[in-house]
């Protein structure tokens, strides 16, 4: 019997730091996986409960929500669980396991990758996240649009990658064919100013990613 080819991997692509309606359906027609909405007040990202619910009821079948949370109350958790149904929640600050398990919903953990970091220590630690995010640490919180050392992930983490931290256009291909994460997640590098995403940009993103997939 002949071998089947092997199936390429398709990079998820996920867009965070969402803002507006008109923002999230160009990530969707663009074809993005999933958009990020982001719950820190000091963010320039940030939303309120009633944006990201106007958000999430726009997007099309197939596009998932996931909401980015910074050492967040239980209860604003809570709320957003309730109100945005989303499809993943992400902890992106000093949370614990148990911090992120409490809700009995699927989450992704942000691993801040700086100097000294045991990735594969933090893995096992966070074993019930269905992915790590692997962001550049920079003082405060958020990766601050930098690119960390890629040559610090180690090949044998146990959990699903997703790589974050200063990616666009220009470098995501490269680093797909250099780390292989399960997937890409990109705020800064597809805006024309905070906040605001540029359709042109998404659309070149995803190029590049599907790109690095051939």
């Amino acid at each position: 019997m002949t071998a089947r080819p092997e199936t390429p991997h398709r990079t998820r692509i996920k867009i965070c730091g969402i803002t507006r309606v008109d923002d999230a359906q160009a990530a969707a027609h663009a074809g993005a996986d999933a958009i990020g909405l982001v719950f820190y007040p000091p963010s320039p990202r940030h939303v309120s409960l009633q944006q990201a619910q106007r958000i999430a009821r726009s997007l099309p079948p197939f596009v998932s929500v996931v909401t980015l949370f910074v050492n967040a109350t239980p209860t604003l958790v809570e709320d957003v669980i309730a109100q945005v149904r989303p499809a993943l929640l992400q902890f992106h600050g000093d949370e614990a396991p148990e911090d992120c398990t409490r809700y009995g919903h699927p989450y992704l953990r942000a691993a801040r990758m700086r100097e000294g970091l045991d990735l594969l220590d933090f893995a096992a630690r966070f074993s019930t996240a269905q992915a790590l995010v692997l962001d550049a640490f920079v003082p405060g919180y958020g990766g601050g649009g930098e690119v960390f050392d890629w040559s610090r992930i180690p090949a044998n983490v146990a959990l699903p990658l997703v790589l974050s931290g200063g990616l666009h256009a220009a470098n995501v291909t490269s680093a797909i064919r250099q780390v292989h994460p399960w997937g890409v997640d990109v705020s800064s590098g597809v805006e024309a100013s905070k906040g605001i995403k540029s359709a042109q940009r998404i659309h070149e993103f995803v190029a590049a990613v599907r790109a690095a997939d051939q």
